[in-house]
């Protein structure tokens, strides 16, 4: 089994930063991206960024120049620093993660369990 653990959601005010994390753990041989998502109330889940294991990464218009993702290879996390942010960038977000739990295996797709993300105005 493959567990994703997510940390780092809080309030904070408009303007200011929060950085976001995710561990991998359990039964993985190897991961071929990892990325962050978010959902609002009333709104379907959307992609916020990504980044491959060899660090090429994609980015939501909305979040380009505030939002940098990151990937630690030998801890298996991933990082999400939020700068700058917006009311609208409330949302509970998700962690997700492609990956192989044995070689020559399928990828599979797994999330974590979310964490809420809330910017005052």
């Amino acid at each position: 089994q493959v567990n994703l653990v997510e940390s780092g959601g809080d309030l904070v005010q408009a303007g200011g930063s929060l950085r976001l994390s995710c561990a991998a753990s359990g039964r993985i041989f190897s991961i071929n991206a990892m990325g962050w998502y978010r959902q609002a109330p009333g709104k379907q889940r959307e992609s916020v960024a990504a980044i491959t294991s060899g660090g090429r990464t994609n980015y939501a218009d909305s979040v380009k120049g505030r939002f940098t993702i990151s990937m630690d290879n030998t801890k298996n996390t991933v990082y999400l620093q939020m700068n700058n942010l917006k009311s609208e960038d409330s949302a509970v977000y998700y962690c997700n993660a492609e990956l192989r739990t044995q070689r020559g295996g399928r990828p599979y797709n797994f999330w974590g369990q979310g964490t809420q993300v809330t910017v005052s105005s």
